[in-house]
């Protein structure tokens, strides 16, 4: 059975005299290091099978917090976070033991998978999501029409365009059309539930900060 929950690998790294420095890290340091970080991270996750969802790096007191999200077709189970983010902390120990700091001072690397509330923004996340209910915002054609709040059930997904069931009909947009998607959270009756041969655990995702 497929979990999509949160995993967290936390790793602390004392630099000794290089903490001050790190108090006074701008915003384009971090900008840089970002960057920095992505050069290592994404070709490890890559060359685990899995997508390199989102990195951010942001300052917690005197040290710095590395995030990372990663997913799949079919959804990352707990293990397999957990082997990313092994895997992610020895390339950023061989990074660094070769190149230099990749983050200046004491950092925590977090290593999780996405969240029911992050965004729908690319064709990958819109196939992941088959058969969830969705809303999006339809860009209108001015001068006439004017954006709208869609919600519908997705029902197919390709590299091109999307296909929602709503409760009237069920329409095609181009992903140009479309901003970003929302996975809507239904609550099933529990009798339901148990006349359910197959439950689906994708439900039991709690949030995922950014």
């Amino acid at each position: 059975m497929t979990q999509r929950g949160r995993a967290t690998r936390t790793t602390g790294r004392p630099r000794g005299g290089q903490a001050a420095r790190a108090g006074q890290t701008s915003r384009g340091d971090l900008a840089a290091r970002r960057e920095r970080l992505r050069s290592v991270i994404a070709p490890v996750v890559q060359a685990a099978g899995y997508d390199l969802e989102d990195l951010t790096v942001s300052r917690a007191g005197r040290r710095h917090v590395v995030r990372v999200i990663v997913d799949a077709d079919g959804g990352i189970n707990l293990d397999a976070v957990a082997d990313v983010s092994r895997a992610v902390s020895t390339a950023l120990d061989a990074a660094e033991e070769s190149g230099g700091d990749i983050v200046a001072g004491e950092y925590q690397l977090e290593v999780s998978s996405p969240g029911v509330d992050r965004p729908l923004t690319l064709p990958r996340h819109w196939r992941r999501n088959v058969g969830r209910l969705v809303r999006v915002t339809v860009r209108g054609n001015p001068p006439s029409g004017g954006d709208r709040q869609v919600t519908g059930r997705v029902v197919d997904a390709d590299a091109e365009r999307v296909v929602l069931e709503t409760d009237t009909d069920r329409t095609q947009w181009a992903y140009a059309d479309l901003g970003p998607g929302r996975v809507q959270v239904e609550f099933t009756r529990l009798d339901e539930l148990a006349e359910s041969e197959d439950v689906d655990d994708d439900d039991d995702v709690e949030d995922e900060e950014r």
